[in-house]
């Protein structure tokens, strides 16, 4: 069932115009402001980065960093397990602020938008933080913890809660504007295009909303559970499922345009894709990172790690980055999959780097947060 707040005909046409002109409106080109770096979940970088990215700084919190950055006007706004959310400039590393959430901040991202940075807690609490003075703006409590990470449109606030529900708030006041209950926990972020939020959901099925109203437009099934966000880019979903494939939707016709599974080794896809107009390039439980054809679904190339990889790839020009269980990032060339670069972490990498303004960052399960650049 669905709940749905509008105050009239009226007021519902200047809303759905509100969400309209938002989708419309150009993100800065060189920011990383959200979980994949932009609505849709695309999961690539406008930044130029060096092939051979060199450490500039790392920053200490008191637990574990699971949750992926997001990079505004020159602050690093990230989350820990030890229940902050941190601002941190990225020219120094210099703490700017820090703001203390209600519980541990997980896998839920920040995004920030228009002066404000919303994060989700596993309390159930979703934050609104002034990016300049680091205080709440406001919270609002949903039924159970928040892993998913919040996404913004027409002054709107999108993200799901493992009660099972994907939820819409007024981005100024917190308040509620629309929620929908699905059938199992709602851990992947929506994904917006246009005029509509995507889930895919513990549920085992992709659906479609309205953004403005919160009706639903379809459901797909996706043949298994999925822990992974959907990337939406040319009317067609992206994800990977605990079924051990990756899936192709078609929006239009709400079937599987194409699937990939690993001829010999079958593993959950736990990481979000990213998208090129020709790649889908995302990782597995089975130590690889995968690059898939995206018209076809036909592999093009796997890269071996030494242990899974949950992180979600990052693509700048013709690099990807990404994370691995394995404690280092690594650097592949996106045509080839050979390895340019790694690092090592000094603990596991299951969140995703981000990058922007010439600098990559990246969390690691010890509670070290790293920025490379030139």
């Amino acid at each position: 069932m669905y709940t749905h707040r509008l105050c009239g005909s009226i007021s519902a046409c200047l809303l759905i115009c509100g969400v309209l002109a938002a989708f419309q409106a150009a993100q800065p080109e060189d920011s990383w402001p959200m979980f994949r770096g932009s609505p849709a979940l695309l999961g690539v970088s406008q930044t130029r980065l060096p092939q051979t990215l060199k450490l500039r700084w790392t920053y200490q919190a008191k637990e574990s960093i699971e949750s992926s950055a997001a990079i505004a006007d020159g602050i690093v706004y990230v989350g820990s397990m030890d229940g902050s959310l941190y601002a941190i400039e990225l020219a120094t590393g210099k703490l700017r602020w820090q703001y203390k959430t209600d519980g541990p901040i997980q896998e839920s991202s920040p995004c920030v938008h228009s002066g404000v940075v919303y994060v989700g807690d596993v309390n159930g609490v979703m934050h609104a933080v002034d990016t300049a003075t680091g205080k709440s703006r406001w919270t609002f409590k949903a039924g159970d913890e928040i892993k998913s990470s919040p996404n913004w449109a027409g002054n709107r606030v999108y993200f799901g809660s493992y009660d099972q529900n994907l939820y819409c708030l007024s981005a100024s006041t917190g308040k509620l504007i629309w929620k929908f209950e699905t059938g199992g926990p709602v851990h992947c972020t929506p994904a917006i295009e246009k005029d509509r939020v995507y889930i895919s959901g513990c549920d085992e099925n992709l659906r479609a909303f309205e953004a403005a109203t919160g009706k639903q437009l379809f459901v797909a099934p996706l043949g298994a559970y999925s822990g992974a966000s959907a990337a939406i880019r040319d009317g067609r979903a992206y994800v990977g499922t605990f079924g051990n494939e990756v899936l192709c939707i078609d929006l239009s016709s709400h079937a599987a345009n194409w699937s990939y599974k690993h001829p010999t080794r079958h593993f959950p896809f736990y990481s979000s894709a990213a998208l090129t107009g020709e790649r889908v390039v995302l990782g597995g439980r089975d130590k690889m990172v995968h690059c898939l054809e995206r018209s076809t679904g036909k592999s093009l190339w796997t890269f071996l790690a030494k242990a899974r990889v949950d992180s979600s790839p990052l693509i700048a020009g013709n690099h990807v980055f990404v994370g691995s269980n394995d404690g280092l990032l690594y650097g592949l060339d996106l045509s080839t999959g050979k390895k340019l670069w790694d690092f090592t972490a000094g603990a596991a990498l299951s969140a995703s780097p981000a990058a922007a303004q010439g600098a990559l960052v990246i969390g690691s399960q010890d509670g070290v947060l790293y920025c490379f650049g030139d």
